[in-house]
């Protein structure tokens, strides 16, 4: 099963880790911690609320206006 994580610096440093298929958050001090503790967590996660499979999830990214 593939997994969505999208990561975002965080301000104390390292890395927040999100994923939107479950919602769960979870960071580490590099990328590749980060990675592994999403893993993790998501595997936990599924364990208890197990998901339907709709295949891949689609990402893009939108630019908007700077004064949004």
């Amino acid at each position: 099963m593939q997994i969505t994580a999208v990561l975002t610096p965080a301000e104390e440093g390292g890395y927040v880790v999100y994923n939107p298929e479950t919602g769960v958050t979870t960071q580490g001090e590099t990328v590749d911690e980060a990675i592994a503790n999403i893993k993790e967590a998501v595997e936990l996660y599924l364990e208890d609320f197990p998901l339907p499979n709709h295949g891949p999830s689609l990402m893009t990214m939108v630019t908007i206006s700077a004064n949004a």
